[in-house]
């Protein structure tokens, strides 16, 4: 028996890519899961019957996390599914790729899109499982965050602040919420999703870059998540999943 079974998580936007990994992985250990998506239904259903095949309960639940009220839903449907919530992932984001010094092409619109996912989201997630992790044993949430947000780098100006942002709050919810709940992030650079798909030159010069010469993969993200979820006394830390590449 892990530390971590028979616990329950939400991990959101886990239909796909690296939030998918997470919710899987978190399942070996014994971690029932809510899976959340936004619009990819097919992939959600795929990424649950998978995550029940490892033997635990799975449920799904589909909402934007930038809609407070639909992740107010959100949370309560998931700590009924399993009767308790332990862990909280805030993996849901949104991007635009935009060159830094075309200010013009960064309209509020784009601002706001990025933001109201990104951290507002974040936030509105955190605001509504809190409960449910304060009466857990070890509560804990992991944030998704970037080394867009330590370096100022990535797709775009908004993109790099909303993770800065949520690095912020990461640290922020820490010390509000301690010792009942811990709060951690995790900054991966350039991870292998579909995201990226067909950005070859951006994926090359990053990896040109990167000391150990390769882009981070979903399960690299993934296990760095388990490790936060098992780390009982790792708090307000964010942690760098990079090759290497804040190094250079």
């Amino acid at each position: 028996m892990t530390n971590l079974e028979g616990r329950a998580a939400l991990v959101t936007g886990s239909a796909t890519g690296a939030g998918a990994s997470i919710a899987l992985a978190l399942a070996d250990k014994g971690v029932n899961i809510c899976v959340n998506y936004s619009r990819s239904k097919d992939e959600a259903e795929a990424t649950l019957e998978q995550i029940r095949g490892k033997g635990v309960e799975a449920t799904l639940f589909q909402c934007n996390v930038g809609d407070d009220s639909r992740v107010v839903e959100m949370v309560a449907h998931a700590a009924d599914a399993f009767g308790r919530l332990d862990i909280l992932v805030n993996n849901a984001g949104t991007t635009h790729f935009i060159p830094h010094t075309d200010l013009e092409a960064l309209s509020e619109s784009v601002w706001d899109d990025i933001l109201r996912i990104n951290v507002k989201g974040a936030y509105f997630a955190s605001r509504a499982a809190m409960p449910h992790l304060r009466e857990s044993s070890d509560g804990c949430i992991i944030n998704v965050s970037s080394i867009a947000g330590l370096m100022g780098t990535g797709s775009s100006i908004a993109y790099a602040a909303s993770k800065a942002a949520l690095n912020s709050m990461t640290m922020s919810l820490a010390r509000a919420f301690a010792p009942e709940v811990r709060v951690n992030a995790i900054a991966p650079g350039v991870i292998l999703t579909r995201w990226v798909e067909g950005k070859t030159a951006f994926i090359d010069a990053y990896v040109d870059k990167a000391p150990l010469q390769k882009a981070s993969s979903p399960e690299d993200v993934a296990h760095m998540a388990v490790f936060l979820a098992e780390a009982h006394n790792v708090t307000g830390q964010t942690l760098v999943i990079d090759g290497g590449y804040m190094l250079s």
